[in-house]
């Protein structure tokens, strides 16, 4: 407690500094940058308008000083920017804090800040993550690919709060982002993210905490990006619930007073995950300096007074200007991060009643703990696209080196006091990035690395993406194409982890071949989206019913498509997403053949300032054998042979009012209101029920000031 006190201090007297500054920094906004699009914090689709040469148009303007402000996101590796439009969305509002998602894509145990898996497979990262201990927090913890950076004309900030239920077992949230601009080219900024869920099951309160800084300075030769992010995740556990019927049958159980005091597995028991990061990426440009000219309305009064007078058009002024031009980057980005994980449980049933098949160090209590330690670096030259006319794309070469140290319980419990048992990697890999940006019409991106040294021998990952954008008659047309060709050794924790439940040590597994191809279409004008994809995995690496990893050395496939179709009828609207999807081999890699999103609303507005949305949206996915969860290793795993469920064939259903008032979003919805009708099955994860019918509000205010 009193280093996260700290924590908040030293950002609290970090923004009284950069609110001091920003007394000086009324300056104009900064359009410099690089950087395809994609998808924005939500995972929506972004408007190819959106490209660095098209800022000015892609800028926020409110009225009043008027500030400007625009946001991006940075390649994790080279610190390529990718603009992204700010968070000012009036739509939708109500679903930004839900475990489900927008669309209700994932699974998770019920409880706000919950572990979490999505159904949707094309949505499952498979990249570096810290600890496989992390991965299941999505919704919370925030990787440095995901961090937001701000460049704004006036201080910019967000206060978000999110309540729902009472004070014994609601939960409540809390998020403040701030961004201040030094200069034009130097901003600074913090992020704080506070969450407590108490839990309307007994045992299963989280309290997860996030707050980072960062700065960015981008300059005509010299560009960087810095954060410092430290994040405290704890969580209790309970193991779900005794028995389902206390939800889908309570008349055939007796009735224990309210969810609170339904039996379940654990008490005593939680997780906790202490992680942070400091990353930075930076680039000095070389290039030459040119003349430039453009025309520009006169300023002149006089003569602007005659031409509006004779109806002529406004004489236009010659204007030469000074233009920077980079040719050549060199690139270098560093991360240190540190992530330690520990499992405590003070009193566990034995004998029968166990959920665990082994015990290695002592019966009726745990004390687990694991420490990652990683630094990593990586070079780079860049051969900028642009500087001429025949340089159509930009072309990067870089070398990355990583070394990682590991810390495991020693399973030696001949000795009195064991020294913990360290394993050291080192990961050398040389690659290469070919890249179009800039344009509007075609951009494109191709990446590969190889593997040169240490436990990065014989791994290699090349992936790519285009966007095609053209005009249909008054709208324009997006396509994109995504593909990736991967083999990659399994993550350390999938390999090696010792503890009191469970402990394995796996050198021997074999490399996860991947290979994919995917395709989006969106038509804005038509409201439609289209998504395909196709993967096939050889030596899938999983979670077995036994929580173990388990290697299948054959080949599964999984073939996907994803439809969204919006209707408009005067102020009435519907979406909908249907996501169908094919696996290949059920019974090791399970999803539901559907999963469906329905959105019906009223959207209209009021007194010419007061948008309001107000309606209702279903989440329904057929049933499947969905993966359980196991508290000790906090993971996703395939069910255990002797207690297999089916999970879904049960919609949740959502009413919600949401206005949106100049700078202010506020949201009431009434959650789960079908709670306990037609079959009951409020499960997402086998043995964890969701939450019951209950009301949910939030607000979030916007300043530019």
């Amino acid at each position: 407690m009193k280093r996260k006190l700290l924590h908040i201090y030293i950002i609290g007297v970090l923004s009284a500094f950069a609110g001091a500054l920003a007394g000086h920094a009324q300056v104009p906004m900064n359009t410099m940058g690089q950087g395809g699009t994609m998808r924005d914090q939500y995972g929506n689709q972004i408007d190819p308008a959106l490209q660095p040469d098209n800022l000015e148009d892609s800028t926020v303007n409110i009225q009043s000083l008027p500030p400007k402000l625009y946001m991006w996101r940075l390649d994790e590796t080279l610190g390529e920017r990718t603009i992204i439009p700010a968070d000012t969305a009036s739509l939708n509002f109500q679903n930004t804090n839900l475990g489900e998602g927008m669309e209700g894509h994932y699974n998770h145990l019920g409880n706000l800040g919950a572990p979490r898996l999505s159904r949707i497979f094309l949505e499952r990262r498979t990249d570096d993550q810290p600890t496989m201990f992390i991965a299941p927090f999505s919704s919370f913890y925030v990787r440095p690919d995901q961090l937001l950076f701000t460049n704004s004309n006036v201080p910019y900030t967000n206060l978000t709060y999110y309540k729902a239920g009472s004070k014994v077992n609601g939960e409540d949230r809390f998020k403040s982002y701030f961004s201040v601009n030094v200069n034009k080219r130097l901003a600074v900024g913090f992020n704080i993210d506070y969450l407590y869920g108490r839990g309307y099951y007994a045992n299963q309160a989280t309290s997860h905490f996030n707050a980072g800084v960062f700065a960015s300075y981008i300059g005509e030769k010299y560009q960087m990006h810095a954060a410092y992010h430290n994040n405290f995740l704890k969580m209790n556990e309970n193991g779900g619930i005794t028995d389902d019927r206390y939800v889908t049958r309570p008349e055939e159980v007796d009735d224990v007073g309210g969810s609170q005091y339904i039996p379940t597995h654990l008490e005593q028991t939680s997780n906790r995950n202490h992680n942070f990061y400091l990353y930075l990426t930076h680039r000095y440009r070389l290039g030459f300096h040119r003349e430039v000219t453009r025309l520009e309305e006169t300023q002149d009064p006089v003569v602007r007074r005659k031409a509006q007078r004779d109806s002529t058009a406004i004489p236009m002024d010659t204007i030469v200007e000074d233009e920077f031009v980079p040719v050549t980057s060199f690139i270098h980005t560093f991360k240190v991060e540190r992530s330690r994980h520990r499992f405590r449980a003070g009193t566990e049933p034995t004998g029968e009643n166990s959920l665990y098949d082994n015990t290695y160090f002592q019966e009726g209590f745990s004390n687990d703990s694991t420490l990652a330690l990683s630094v990593k670096n990586v070079l780079g030259i860049s051969l900028l696209e642009g500087f001429n006319k025949y340089a159509k794309a930009g072309l990067t070469a870089y070398v990355s080196h990583k070394f990682s140290r590991y810390t495991l319980m020693n399973m030696d419990t001949s000795l009195p006091v064991p020294a913990p048992v360290r394993y050291d990697e080192h990961e050398l890999f040389v690659g290469g990035e070919l890249a179009k940006r800039q344009g509007k019409l075609l951009h494109y991106n191709v990446n590969g690395e190889v593997g040169l040294a240490g436990e990065a021998i014989g791994q290699f990952k090349v992936k790519g993406d285009l966007d095609l954008n053209f005009r249909l008659g008054k709208d324009t047309v997006n396509f994109y194409a995504r593909a990736h060709v991967t083999n990659l050794l399994p993550s350390f924790y999938m390999r090696h982890y010792h503890s009191n439940h469970f402990a394995w040590d796996f050198d021997d597994m074999s490399k996860e071949f991947r290979t994919g191809v995917e395709g989006e279409l969106n038509i804005r004008r038509w409201g439609t989206n289209l998504r395909f994809g196709l993967e096939n995995i050889k030596n899938y690496t999983y979670f077995g019913p036994d929580a173990l990893p388990t290697q299948h050395s054959g080949s599964v496939q999984v073939l996907s498509a994803i439809l969204k179709q919006n209707f408009k009828l005067g102020i009435f609207h519907l979406d909908n997403e249907v996501a169908w999807q094919k696996s290949g081999n059920q019974s090791i890699l399970p999803l539901p053949d559907f999963s469906l999103y329905h959105n019906f609303y009223l959207l209209t507005k009021l007194f010419k300032v007061l948008t309001l949305q107000f309606g209702a949206d279903v989440r329904y996915f057929t049933t499947y054998n969905a993966p359980a969860y196991m508290p000790a290793i906090q993971q996703f795993t395939l069910q255990p042979e002797d207690d297999r469920v089916d999970i879904g064939g049960y919609p949740i259903v959502n009413a919600y009012i949401n206005l949106h008032l100049k700078r202010t979003r506020i949201f009431v919805m009434m959650y789960h209101v079908n709670a306990g009708m037609g079959n009951a099955n409020s499960f997402l994860v086998p043995h964890y029920p969701i939450n019951s019918r209950l009301l949910k509000i939030g607000v979030s205010w916007n300043f530019y000031d």
